[in-house]
Order: structure tokens, then sequence, then C-alpha cells
């Protein structure tokens, strides 16, 4: 059985999400932010050294990164579900999303948080930050137009991947200026598995 190591307001609540959608059993080893630092506990380090979250074992095989662990889980217990068939159009749009949820869209939400630590060091900075933001979530927003779902408009693992640089952009600038966003939100967070997810894996400041 898939043991999820989650981590409080995390990526990981994702990862709960896709195993709720899939119907698949797994259990859930909790781990709590420090209250002052915001970071994880050491004890994540024991199931892995960088002590990051999400991780995930199964069979004896440590996985990290969100991506991976995604792609993992739908490769071996999917069963076609979540993914486009290869070959087509909708493949390569999966590809390319699979891999732009964090190697391009959270960079500049993570940049304003930090940013947003450093009070006025932060001042020069903030309108290069504000523009790539608003760069890459008017993308996303564009993407959906009149879809629901960013590949093929049907929920795939991609939708499950983008989900979290959407939820904290939202509680980090606002998406006031992306309606297509926000209602992908509210799509996604009325689904009964997110709702099982959450259920599962407690509070989650990033979206309810």
């Amino acid at each position: 059985m898939i043991e999820v190591h989650h981590l409080n307001n995390s990526r990981s609540q994702r990862i709960l999400w896709l195993l709720e959608e899939l119907e698949l059993p797994y259990t859930i080893v909790k781990y709590q932010r420090d209250p002052v630092t915001n970071l994880a506990p050491d004890s994540l380090k024991a199931i892995h050294p960088l002590g990051k979250s999400p991780v995930i074992r199964d069979d004896g095989q440590v996985v990290i990164e969100s991506g991976a662990i995604i792609e993992y889980i739908v490769r071996k217990y999917g069963k076609g579900r979540l993914v486009p068939k290869d070959g087509t159009p909708e493949a390569v749009q999966y590809l390319v999303y699979m891999h732009y949820a964090e190697g391009s869209a959270m960079l500049p939400i993570m940049l304003r948080l930090y940013l947003g630590r450093l009070g006025d060091a932060a001042k020069p900075l903030e309108p290069r930050v504000v523009s790539e933001i608003e760069n890459h979530l008017g993308f996303l927003d564009t993407q959906l137009g009149k879809n629901d779902w960013f590949v093929g408009n049907t929920l795939s693992a991609a939708d499950i991947h983008l989900s979290f640089a959407i939820q904290a952009a939202r509680l980090l600038y606002g998406l006031e200026k992306f309606p297509n966003l926000a209602r992908f939100l509210d799509r996604i967070h009325a689904r009964p598995a997110y709702k099982q997810a959450l259920a599962k894996g407690g509070a989650y400041a990033f979206g309810s």
C-alpha cells in the first residue's frame, strides 16, 4: 500500500487528492510545520535525507518530487485514468504542463512569498516578480479559455499538479484578474475526491 508522508499546508495535499480520484488505498504519515519557522520537522529526514514533502513509499521504493510521484502513481496504478493517450496532441499538452507546474509557474509565486518576509528590502525586486506572476497567471487563464480543464477538457493529473501553483497564487497574490483560474479552483474544490482528501489530510490553508 502507498504510504504518503504528508506535511500540513504543502504540496503533498495534491498527492492525497490524486489518490482519492483514482480510488486507491493509502496510508498517511502526518507531519506538522514548526509554528515559528514554518519549516518541516527534521523527522521527515527519516524517510528521505532532504526532509521535504511530498514523499511516498511504495513496495520499498521511496519517491520524492510532486511531478515524479504523480507520474509514478498514474503509470503504476492509474490504468489509463487521468492521462491522455500516447501519441495524441493532448499527450504533448500533458507533458508540457507536468513540467511547467513546478519548473516555471511556481518560481515567481515562491519569490513573492520570500519577498513578503523581507519588508522594504524587497521593494526593488517586487515589480519584476509581480510582472512574472501576471505573465504566468495570464498564460494559464488564457489556456483555460472556454474549457474546464487544461488538457483535452477532461480532468487529468496535470490539473492536479497545477492546482497547487494556482491555489498559492490566490493566497499570495489574488485571482481577481484571472476569472478562469478562480472558476478552476471552484471546480476542483467541489469535487468529492478533493473534499475526501482534505478530510484525511487535515487543515489546508491554500484551498478549501
